[in-house]
């Protein structure tokens, strides 16, 4: 794997050649630096170095693993395969830059909150006088009666591009987004981008804010800060979902004598398969849905059988989805910088049905078991729920178009800084230590 330091770009990452191979974690010669732990009372960019000068920026050890020695005792060795390769950067110097200065950028503001009318005011002010970029927004957002009725806000309203979810395609048109809310506006901001993702400042005016690691009162310095490339990223992996289902048509069949009282029955005919895709950020979700029966879904590792889940459902998450409804159903918390895939059990009738953890490449299957009673139901990020029955197939794995959240300080300070915050990660009060007795003479 690539060590090298180099900064990252929105478009693709740089690829260094074998020849400059070099791991830091390896070659113990560089120290930790300090990192400070607990969330800033003031949200800022001010303490980030500029891109020129890469020492000041980057940390001194890298995110990866120490390289592994490949040889096994005196005689065994792994069998070199060039194919096999991987080149992957290190987490640690992703940073952002712009091949071209941005133009555009689409304004994410969390609906039916009335705190939020004055800052995305204020935001879409700066950024279409001061900045004169193109400002894209939802078209409901503008619907809003305190906004609609706001003179003194028309002349800024004229200059935004509007859409409408589901019926506008906007992927190619935005260079950056910025989100007024919650951790919910960051998957909103992922649902509009089934491709690439541009990258996401996130402010947090929400209720967690997990994900959202800016405050607004600097927001001009933060958001002049981005807009010159100065920032650190880090790239939250999402899953790619295929879901697969039999298209039945229903048609009616006599099933009986209709003076005996005997009702026909409707039975379904497959004409054919419906094919659905996702991009999910933070997990799908299998449940039993209305039925008070137990889910009974078979799960499958590249094509393999692993398990049959027997229970509530089952969780499939990225690690950025590790500290949402897999953490309250009992997984552990993983670094969204780490690739991987979680598997949690909800509510299982097993005691030895712990959560597990995959590497990220597999391909994963969820169907409903021959033997299941019932249907189930599936949901992606909370949303576009559907039931799931005899035949359909959930296919699932990690896609190819992470999303670049912007980072405050760095991808390591800013979800420790989140955990203690958000979640009071580990909190209790300290025990007290033995008190020091005099001696006696």
């Amino acid at each position: 794997m690539e060590m090298n330091r180099e900064k990252l770009c929105t478009s693709k990452a740089d690829v260094s050649s074998d020849s400059a191979y070099h791991c830091s974690t390896c070659h113990d010669d560089e120290e930790w630096s300090n990192t400070s732990r607990g969330r800033a009372k003031s949200r800022s960019l001010s303490a980030s170095p500029a891109l020129g000068s890469t020492k000041e920026f980057r940390r001194t050890r890298s995110l990866h693993g120490p390289c592994p020695v490949t040889t096994f005792g005196p005689k065994a060795c792994m069998l070199q395969n060039p194919k096999t390769i991987m080149h992957i950067q290190d987490p640690a110097s992703q940073r952002l830059t712009w091949n071209k200065p941005p133009k555009s950028v689409l304004v994410i503001k969390k609906i039916r909150d009335a705190s939020l009318l004055q800052p995305f005011k204020e935001l879409c002010v700066y950024l279409t006088e001061e900045n004169n970029m193109i400002v894209y927004v939802e078209k409901k957002v503008l619907e809003d009666p305190a906004i609609a009725n706001d003179d003194n806000f028309g002349p800024v309203k004229k200059k935004f591009c509007t859409f409408r979810e589901d019926y506008d395609d906007i992927s190619n048109q935005i260079d950056f987004i910025i989100c007024l809310g919650g951790d919910g506006t960051l998957l909103y901001a992922s649902s509009l981008f089934q491709g690439s993702v541009p990258p996401v400042m996130a402010f947090h005016l929400g209720s967690l804010g997990f994900l959202t690691p800016f405050n607004f009162e600097n927001f001009q310095s933060q958001v002049t800060q981005v807009i010159e490339g100065n920032a650190a990223l880090v790239l939250r992996s999402r899953l790619k979902v295929k879901v697969v289902k039999e298209h039945r048509e229903k048609m009616t069949v006599q099933n009986g004598i209709e003076e005996n009282g005997v009702v026909s029955t409707n039975l379904e005919k497959e004409v054919g398969k419906q094919i659905m895709q996702y991009q999910v950020l933070n997990e799908v979700v299998v449940d039993r849905g209305p039925s008070s029966y137990l889910s009974n879904v078979d799960v499958f590792l590249d094509g393999h059988l692993i398990t049959t889940v027997q229970g509530d459902g089952v969780i499939v998450s990225t690690p950025t989805g590790s500290t949402a409804y897999a953490a309250a159903a009992g997984a552990s918390m993983i670094h969204p910088n780490v690739p991987a895939i979680m598997i949690t059990p909800i509510c299982p009738h097993s005691l030895s049905f712990r959560p597990i953890v995959v590497p990220a490449g597999v391909e994963l299957k969820i169907m409903l078991s021959p033997d299941a009673r019932n249907t189930a139901w599936v949901s992606f990020d909370g949303r576009k729920r559907q039931e799931i029955c005899h035949g359909d197939s959930i296919s699932i794995t990690t896609s190819c178009y992470p999303l670049p959240s912007i980072c405050f300080r760095d991808p390591v300070s800013d979800w420790f800084e989140s955990l203690a915050e958000c979640l009071h990660w580990n909190v209790r009060k300290k025990q007290n230590n033995f008190a020091v007795e005099e001696e006696e003479f």
